[in-house]
């Protein structure tokens, strides 16, 4: 039960996969803010909401464009902070089209790279919620394993060679693995993430920020099935991203290419396993529709060089293309 202060306006809103509880409170000539309240009966509701207010306060001094935080009370976990308005990139995409999302896209990159590399300055693992940072271990686990369980297991009910699969999974997580993990890591940057306010890029949903790769968050916009962005698209931005890391530092290009095709094949992974978990167990069936443009693009980057030598991953993806197109 949320309690209603005289005059105060409190409005129910309604969040894509998240557990977590979300209000408007709009008080008579005041702007609006939103409340956001743990999910009851979760454990780490509480974590979750500390890491909101520890992370967005820095960044927000860093200059990122995120929602400033207003309040935040420990005792209940609720977290206050300004209200951003409901236009995302999202509703652009679908919307306006791609030719009128594009500049604002090439917007969203210049401040994904500041947020990278400043927002890393300052950084205190202990903020993080989860863990510190992006390593082998949530690769395996939060990531390809996610996929094996939840997707291919629970959600195709497939037979497959756990062990052979698994083996690749390791080598994928060895190999992504190798990128240098000392930048702010946002780990869910899509186009839902992020909205426009007053023609202005704002960042949300950064509570799961730590420490990992320049590479992660450019996959994740990229590769994000919401916007379904053709591989041209892709590719022109991510050549303006490395004109943008110029400015910030020296990093190799061709390390940077090599390093994203394995970031974005544990990415894509992610979303596969994310998408099945809340279609199935969460009962979400908005999330089934992007599961096919999801595995496309798995397995467009599953026949790049690069990653030729994942084979057994390369079939699994296959069975799992065929074993959806029976379902939907």
């Amino acid at each position: 039960m949320v309690s209603q202060p005289s005059g105060i306006q409190v409005t129910v809103l309604v969040p894509d996969g998240s557990s977590r509880r979300f209000f408007q409170l709009q008080a008579p000539g005041e702007q609006p803010v939103i409340a956001i309240l743990p999910p009851e009966g979760d454990g780490h509701g509480h974590a979750e909401a500390r890491s909101f207010d520890r992370i967005g306060r820095h960044l927000h001094q860093t200059m990122v464009p995120v929602p400033k935080v207003l309040g935040f009370d420990a005792d209940s976990g609720l977290v206050c902070c300004e209200d951003l308005g409901r236009q995302r990139l999202f509703e652009v995409v679908t919307t306006r089209g791609l030719k009128s999302a594009l500049p604002y896209y090439e917007a969203v990159i210049r401040e994904l790279v500041h947020m990278q590399v400043c927002g890393a300055e300052g950084f205190d693992p202990d903020w993080c919620w989860d863990t510190p940072c992006y390593d082998q271990r949530l690769m395996r686990e939060r990531e390809s394993g996610y996929f094996l369980q939840a997707c291919c297991t629970d959600f195709l009910g497939m037979q497959y060679d756990h062990e052979a699969v698994t083996m690749e999974c390791t080598h994928l997580a060895d190999q992504a693995a190798q990128a240098p993990a000392r930048f702010f890591l946002h780990r869910d940057f899509q186009c839902r993430n992020i909205m426009l306010t007053g023609g202005n890029i704002r960042f949300i949903d950064f509570q799961g920020g730590r420490l990992g790769p320049l590479a992660y968050d450019l996959a994740s916009l990229l590769l994000d099935p919401y916007a379904a962005l053709p591989e041209t698209l892709q590719e022109h931005l991510l050549d303006v991203y490395l004109h943008v890391l110029r400015d910030y530092m020296v990093y190799d290009p061709q390390q940077f290419r090599r390093e994203y095709v394995f970031l974005a094949l544990q990415r894509n992974l992610q979303i596969l396993g994310a998408f099945a978990f809340l279609s199935q167990v969460r009962q979400k069936p908005f999330f089934t529709q992007f599961l096919q443009p999801a595995l496309f693009s798995l397995r467009r980057l599953l026949a790049k060089p690069e990653a030729a030598s994942y084979v057994v991953l390369n079939s699994l993806a296959g069975q799992c293309h065929q074993e959806l197109s029976k379902r939907l």
